[in-house]
């Protein structure tokens, strides 16, 4: 009988994923999805139906990311109408002038020829919606970097943007990142309101695949050439020391990894007047296929960099400066003495980063009680050097959750409180150096970083001369973050489930390995046990993992689920007061400390996860 149950529960979910595949084909127009459909239907292949229809793609904060491929669990034409239909629904309800001001619409240079799809394809489908209610569409007319968009919603007062990018992502996936009026990406409760406002409006709208009504469209704008123009004049203003390269005869390598970032970064070292960085040839232009990389993500370290180094190495440049595809992010590497190159951790080039726009700010505001009025942002998972640098010069800092999101979101609340927000990072390599642009930028970051290496050539110093001082001024922060893949999400909640009843039921670890443990927040259930009332004060969210463990020593160790990729991400610090230089012990201290959570805290279910592979 057992068997004769299980036999009908399977022959009900073929069922389910048989009239999903029918319905999708009523609607789907694009004919390289709907083949696909059709094939997958008549050989019975119930395995690919169940990955194309098994599960509609969840609408999130980050807004929707995936392969590219036929069904509702995939980016593709249909998922791109259906999700803009319910956004644009939503918008009308919310925003009661969305169509005097309309909304901003920016695409990366993603492509998949299998399906169909692209995000020029996508961006169009998701103008065409706006456009058939009446709502103004600023589309630009090419590919631009990530934060263009939210730049754009700001500049000119728009409703809202959509960014179609997967950003580091592997070759075959796309995203829709949605961006709110105030120029910051969504957060709670937008995020549940546009996923209920989409499962209403699914059926496609009468005009929703004739994106030809666009083109001639007095509702059809194209921000391109003024934003060109606008951005880089408003990043002009946070140059401090022109003709630095002049001065430093520093020699620069950039690469955009097959992505948008090459034209832009020309132009921000142009509106800066430094000489232009040297491209990496075979990484120049956008290319959907990423032929010179496995993962187009330059935080992944030195094979990424790889073409770089060869190009730095023949020009005798010392300094490289590396984006994603979508240049929302900034790698950096240095050339030291010995010949060896070093590439900068999120949080050293953090570190780096607030420490000179904080400088810079100093050098234009001599009343120094001003400071009182600075703030600076960083992610409770990134470093916590902008703490104690705080502390030292007077300035203020704050903790977000996880994501420019929160950052953001943050940030406008204090520039409409007239605060000034100098600077927000996170250690995956994310950085927000100017106000203009609430999120991460990898295009000011560059020109910034470049500046900031100019200025310490003058001084015949390099960045990790640099670094070393901020870290003997403010003390040593060294971390240590890593991952491990896990597909399986029964895994995962054993996984948290265990360090949640540890030493017993409710009891979380008062050990690690021989590191006791003097703090445990939980953004998961809500619990901090530094908090009098044990209630955490950051937001926490049910459906995500994340528990940050403090300890005796002054490590802190942070371990959560990625909301984009499926991993399990544990981030781990030591923080040394000013004056402690002992950095080779410091280093050890950390590395026992992270060899420690990997050993216990990742137990019982470490042998089912998959190692980062280096």
């Amino acid at each position: 009988m057992a068997g004769d149950k299980t036999s009908d529960n399977a022959s009900s979910g073929d069922s389910r994923l048989y009239q999903a595949a029918e319905e999708w084909l009523k609607w789907d127009k694009n004919p390289k999805t709907s083949e696909l459909v059709k094939q997958l239907v008549s050989d019975k292949n119930n395995e690919e139906l169940g990955k194309c229809f098994g599960a509609r793609m969840e609408f999130g904060t980050a807004g929707l990311r995936a392969a590219m491929g036929p069904g509702v669990s995939q980016m593709n034409d249909l998922t791109i109408i259906q999700t803009t239909q319910g956004f644009c629904e939503y918008l009308k309800k919310n925003i009661s002038d969305v169509k005097d001001r309309g909304v901003v619409i920016g695409y990366d240079a993603r492509a998949h020829p299998a399906s169909g799809g692209s995000s020029k394809r996508f961006a169009r489908l998701a103008a065409t919606a706006f456009i058939s209610q009446g709502i103004p569409v600023y589309l630009f007319s090419g590919i631009t970097p990530t934060p263009f968009v939210p730049y754009t919603v700001i500049h000119f007062n728009l409703c809202a943007g959509i960014m179609v990018t997967a950003s580091h992502n592997p070759k075959q996936d796309n995203g829709y990142k949605v961006y709110w009026e105030n120029g910051a990406q969504i957060i709670p409760p937008h995020d549940t309101g546009i996923a209920d406002s989409i499962e209403k409006n699914l059926e496609p709208w009468p005009q929703a695949w004739d994106d030809s009504i666009i083109d001639g469209s007095s509702l059809l704008k194209d921000p391109f050439q003024s934003i060109n123009k606008d951005y880089f004049s408003d990043i002009q203003k946070h140059c401090f020391h022109r003709d630095m390269n002049k001065c430093s005869k520093l020699k620069f390598v950039h690469t955009s990894v097959h992505g948008v970032g090459h034209d832009f970064v020309q132009s921000a070292f142009q509106a800066f007047s430094f000489s232009p960085p040297l491209a990496v040839p075979e990484q120049k232009d956008p290319d959907p296929e990423f032929p010179t990389v496995k993962y187009p993500n330059p935080e992944e370290g030195k094979g990424v960099l790889k073409l770089s180094f060869a190009l730095a190495e023949k020009e005798g440049a010392r300094i490289i400066l590396a984006n994603d595809p979508d240049a929302d992010r900034l790698a950096v590497a240095e050339k030291q003495e010995s010949g060896e190159w070093k590439v900068f951790t999120g949080n050293e080039l953090g570190a780096l980063l607030g420490w000179w726009i904080f400088t810079c700010w100093k050098e234009q505001n001599p009343d120094q009680s001003a400071v009182k009025n600075v703030y600076m942002l960083a992610s409770t998972v990134s470093s916590k050097i902008l703490r104690a640098i705080a502390v030292q010069e007077g300035f203020h800092f704050e903790e977000t959750l996880t994501g420019f999101k929160w950052m953001g979101n943050r940030a406008k609340e204090l520039i409409d409180q007239e605060k000034t927000v100098l600077f927000a990072f996170e250690e995956a390599i994310g950085y927000m150096c100017c106000p203009f642009v609430l999120d991460k930028d990898g295009v000011s970051a560059a020109v910034l970083a470049a500046e900031m290496s100019c200025y310490l050539a003058t001084k015949n110093l390099n960045l990790t001369q640099q670094l070393n001082a901020i870290f003997n001024k403010y003390g040593y922060h060294i971390s240590r973050n890593s991952y491990f893949l896990c597909y399986d999400q029964a895994t995962i909640k054993n996984l948290f489930d265990h360090l949640r009843n540890y030493d017993g039921e409710s009891k979380y670890p008062k050990l690690c390995g021989k590191f006791p443990v003097t703090g445990v927040r939980d953004l998961t259930t809500g619990y901090d046990s530094n908090q009098p009332d044990h209630k955490a004060i950051l937001p926490t969210s049910s459906s995500s993992q994340m528990i940050t463990f403090t300890f005796a020593n002054g490590g802190v160790a942070t371990m959560r689920t990625s909301g984009t990729e499926p991993k399990i991400k544990y981030y781990a610090e030591l923080c040394a007061a000013p004056g402690n230089s002992d950095y080779d012990q410091l280093r050890k201290e950390l590395e026992d400390l992270a060899d420690s959570i990997e050993e216990h805290f990742f137990q019982p279910e470490k042998n089912k996860l998959q190692r980062k592979s280096d």
